[in-house]
């Protein structure tokens, strides 16, 4: 992994995938006790950052191995974003997702065209029944975040964080990411690194699902004890990637952990705010920054909201946190 490869990434995405707008709402700044700025990931191509690694990873194919299709597993915002941009390269594909999935990722997962597989979460393993499928089909595997054009890809996120921190006159700050596997995570920090080393890449992560802070904390790869239970379902993966767990041990600062409840509020705050929608899984960088404040230094702090697809049920119950 490496800046050239975002770069070059950045340049396929390049009228396919909207630059993402950098929000700020008075209100949350009094909250938090500093300025928020909310990169609005939630906004991109099927409601998540997840359109950019999966375009990148399939305009970076052969031409000819794209063609026998791909395959990808998921809690459905991967998913989503595989599925459409397979749409929009003409190919198929095949996508594994856990039955427990938010009906409207496995909806929309169909809806993009692709072959949708469920599976039980919680008793089998998604990682070998990709393969097992992507070897009897012939079909390319597009992993979510241990890919380094997924990666790639997702850096190009950091790119525009970095370009529209300078617009806005920000040389230092705290960039709070929601952090599942790392591709994301550490597709912005060596973004950053490059293009603006004055901001700090910290992962966010929900309560008993934090296995990227206890890595981090540890030195060592730790694995989740369990892998559901939560509702931030679209940032819970067993552990950081081989490749990603690197990358953030060697540019990321501590990571913060939030509570269902705070991932709730935040999508309330967000809601009424800055009038975007936030899926639980998106919205823990954004609930790291308001009620984790004590653990944030400077005057500006940069969040991501990595995704909106959330089913009208959770959103009337977070909605419901501000009566």
């Amino acid at each position: 992994m490496n800046i050239d490869m975002i770069r070059a990434a950045a340049k396929r995405l390049d009228g396919h995938a909207p630059r993402t707008p950098l929000l700020n709402a008075p209100f949350l700044d009094e909250i938090a006790g500093r300025r928020i700025w909310v990169k609005a990931e939630c906004l991109q191509h099927t409601g998540s950052f997840k359109f950019r690694g999966a375009w990148s990873a399939l305009s970076a194919l052969y031409p000819a191995t794209r063609a026998k299709g791909v395959i990808a597993f998921s809690s459905g915002n991967h998913a989503q974003g595989v599925a459409l941009a397979a749409k929009k390269h003409g190919v198929s594909a095949v996508i594994v997702m856990p039955a427990d999935s938010p009906a409207l990722k496995l909806a929309n997962t169909r809806a993009y065209g692709a072959e949708v597989i469920t599976y039980d979460r919680a008793t089998e393993d998604r990682d070998a029944i990709g393969e097992q499928l992507s070897e009897e089909r012939g079909l390319t595997l597009i992993k979510p975040f241990d890919e380094p054009q997924v990666i790639a890809g997702q850096g190009s996120c950091g790119l525009e964080i970095a370009a529209q921190a300078s617009e806005q006159g920000i040389e230092n700050a705290d960039v709070i990411v929601c952090c599942g596997g790392g591709g994301l995570t550490s597709g912005i920090a060596l973004a950053l690194e490059a293009d603006a080393p004055g901001l700090r890449v910290r992962p966010a992560e929900p309560k008993g699902f934090e296995d990227v802070t206890r890595s981090l904390e540890t030195g060592e790869i730790q694995r989740n004890a369990q892998l559901s239970g939560n509702i931030c379902d679209a940032i819970i993966t067993p552990q950081p990637g081989d490749i990603t767990f690197p990358i953030m041990q060697r540019l990321c600062g501590p990571g913060l952990v939030v509570t269902e409840d705070e991932a709730l509020r935040a999508m309330a705050h967000a809601w009424n705010r800055l009038k975007i929608v936030v899926e639980p899984g998106g919205a823990v960088a954004l609930a790291a920054a308001l009620f984790h404040a004590d653990q944030i230094e400077g005057d500006d702090v940069i969040v991501t909201v990595s995704g909106g697809n959330v089913d009208a049920s959770m959103f009337t119950r977070a909605l419901e946190t501000l009566t």
